[in-house]
């Protein structure tokens, strides 16, 4: 049986990492597990809250810019991501402060958005600034939430199977993203 207390004794900053680049990549699932394991003491809470930070900025800000460059083409070979990219551009246009600030919040949207407002008329210096302040209140609110999450379940099962509570829920969402991932690509 893997001891998880033994793994992250000897790859003490790993799980920090692999938060990072998942984040990078998706998000919120991971951000609030490793919430819960904040909890339970086996990570520190505000290094979480800074890689969720970091890897959900670099992705936006990399997306944004790969949006102002090549957006328009791009999304013209994409059918799908044309009806996904007329629904941005409309909130875009009705809400644009609050809607960079919040669009990391909105299933569904949360990838496509940032590219499609590099392809509008949003200043990067403004998409910037917006953009850093939504990765911040995203992280702290999904790493908060695990955590709280986490305080709520141990009242309920234990400390002792948190952790078990933790895996079940990792492996939960591991799965469910190789589907959609596989479905994707499938489609």
């Amino acid at each position: 049986m893997l001891d998880i207390e033994h793994i992250l004794e000897s790859h003490k900053y790993l799980p920090y990492i692999v938060l990072l680049i998942w984040t990078f990549l998706e998000g919120e699932s991971i951000v609030i597990l490793a919430g819960i394991a904040a909890k339970e003491g086996d990570l520190s809470l505000p290094l979480i809250i800074l890689c969720a930070f970091c890897g959900s900025l670099c992705s936006d800000q990399l997306v944004f810019f790969f949006g102002r460059c090549r957006g328009q083409a791009f999304v013209a070979r994409r059918p799908r991501w044309q009806v996904r990219a007329v629904r941005v551009y409309r909130l875009l246009e009705e809400y644009q402060t609050w809607f960079i600030l919040g669009f990391r919040f909105l299933y569904g949207l949360r990838n496509i958005t940032p590219f499609v407002i590099g392809m509008s008329e949003v200043r990067t210096r403004r998409f910037v600034i917006l953009n850093v302040l939504g990765a911040a209140l995203w992280a702290v609110t999904f790493a908060g939430g695990g955590y709280l999450f986490g305080t709520a379940a141990e009242k309920f099962i234990g400390k002792k199977n948190l952790g078990w509570l933790a895996l079940a829920l990792l492996a939960i969402v591991t799965i469910t993203w190789l589907v959609r991932l596989i479905r994707r690509r499938k489609t």
